[in-house]
């Protein structure tokens, strides 16, 4: 989304199959720009392999591994979804007395506009500011290591956009008609695992 990144009260870490949110996390925290993380995420079919104690879990000890010292992470380990890592997260801040008014939402790349669209219709009072890895589209397939899958991920991520206002889950966005072309496109080639 082009955020520009600047210092905020939190980094949240949206769990998924891509442990570089953790990495990417441990990196802003060494920077300085955000003087804790809360990794959010259990496991779902799609990731219960690559996370058997849960994407949270898994990416704390990433951050662990990097340095991040252990007071400064907080673990979320229930969410099965955006919108249940935006309300657990923000329950398990209140609960620690910790006030947040900006956060860093850190997540894969192309999960950034949905993550973003939900955390404005569900903490629209929280300044938001999106990261992921500065990686190309070619260098982030390269690094996850299974195009299919990512194409699969992207295409849901993409129709959730366009679905989730009308559900109540999530703030409207502006879709270029490229960007629909896509989608359609890549609908009509078989990327359906992740659709609704």
């Amino acid at each position: 989304m082009h955020h520009v990144i600047r210092p905020s009260d939190v980094g949240i870490g949206l769990g998924g199959h891509d442990v570089g949110v953790a990495g990417f996390a441990a990196e802003l925290y060494e920077m300085g720009v955000i003087p804790r993380i809360v990794f959010t995420g259990a496991h779902v079919p799609t990731t219960v392999e690559l996370f058997p104690r849960g994407e949270a879990v898994h990416f704390r000890e990433h951050a662990l591994a990097r340095g991040v010292p252990d007071e400064a992470i907080l673990v979320e380990p229930r969410a099965t979804n955006t919108g249940q890592n935006i309300e657990f997260t923000r329950r398990l801040l209140t609960a620690c007395g910790i006030d947040v008014s900006r956060a860093i939402l850190i997540s894969r790349p192309y999960q950034q506009r949905r993550a973003y669209s939900t955390a404005r219709k569900l903490w629209p009072e929280l300044e938001i500011i999106c990261a992921s890895r500065p990686l190309s589209l070619d260098e982030y397939l390269a690094d996850i290591g299974d195009t299919a899958r990512v194409i699969h991920m992207l295409v849901g991520d993409t129709q959730r956009i366009m679905i989730y206002p009308d559900l109540g889950f999530a703030i409207p966005q502006e879709m270029p008609s490229e960007v629909k072309s896509a989608y359609e496109r890549l609908v009509d080639a078989g990327y359906t695992k992740r659709l609704l």
